[in-house]
């Protein structure tokens, strides 16, 4: 039973061959780490800002200028992360690593690492076409895609309520077209909040909204670390990109910005 969340089957950048549905729960007891944001601002304390890319432009043809340390971008209202996208002139902001963007937005690295556990972000996405905010997890230090990626939550605005969950590895990846993933419809995923939710396990990941897992792949591929690199420690990624190959697809609507992507709560059960 789908209930009100249904699999989509369309043609993306995303992957669609590993759709399932089933119940799906963190364990029980408090959260071994969680950022509730509370106060005016991400607690340095557990979040980095990542700007390393701005002067020589970011991957995937965004158009974002990543800020750090500035509450138009990132900032804590309402009990809530607020991650704000804004389409402005940035040449006479006095930024020394400004490549020439029109956009400006934040990206936020987790100062932990996570291996095996559950994952939970309540959040409320962005629509508006240019818009592409994700909630993802990537090893430090190793290349892409060797070191893999998992990608919990992507939105891109001009398919907006359709939530991607995908996996890339060295021999699994979307280069190569043979990413692993699932797509699903969230009514609701722009006008209010819902969990999105990762069980990372030694031999099987999974990933659902609310309680409900729609994207399921197993280490049973032959190929090693190419197949399988999910053993080794993530840092959590909360970012709205702008623009980009998938993102930006279908253009951009100016009067959508700013765009604002919210995130309630952050809370992990694992190592």
């Amino acid at each position: 039973m789908l209930g009100a969340l249904l699999l989509l089957q369309a043609a993306t950048l995303g992957g669609t061959a590993y759709g399932i549905d089933e119940a799906m729960a963190p364990p029980p007891g408090p959260p071994a780490w969680a950022d509730e944001f509370r106060g005016r601002a991400p607690a340095p304390a557990r979040w980095r800002y990542d700007t390393a890319r701005n002067r020589t432009g970011w991957a995937n043809h965004e158009l974002q200028y990543y800020a750090a340390d500035r509450p138009a971008n990132a900032r804590v209202e309402g009990g809530a992360l607020v991650i704000e996208a804004r389409a402005e002139d940035l040449s006479r902001a006095g930024l020394p690593d400004w490549g020439g963007q029109a956009y400006s937005s934040a990206r936020l690295v987790s100062r932990r690492t996570f291996r095996t556990g559950f994952l939970e972000v309540r959040a409320r996405l962005p629509c508006g076409r240019g818009g592409w905010p994700a909630i993802w997890l990537l090893p430090e230090g190793a290349p892409w895609p060797d070191g893999g990626e998992i990608d919990v939550m992507e939105m891109v605005g001009w398919q907006p309520r359709v939530v991607h969950a995908t996996v890339h590895s060295a021999l699994f990846n979307h280069r190569l077209g043979t990413q692993r993933g699932a797509e699903r419809i969230v009514p609701g995923a722009c006008t209010g909040f819902h969990r999105y939710q990762l069980d990372w396990r030694p031999d099987r990941i999974r990933v659902g909204v609310d309680g409900r897992a729609f994207f399921a792949v197993r280490n049973d591929r032959p190929g090693g670390a190419g197949a399988w690199p999910f053993d080794r420690p993530m840092s959590l990624i909360l970012n709205l990109a702008v623009g980009g190959d998938w993102g930006g697809q279908r253009g951009g609507d100016a009067a959508a910005f700013p765009l604002r992507l919210r995130i309630d709560h952050v809370r992990w059960w694992g190592e």
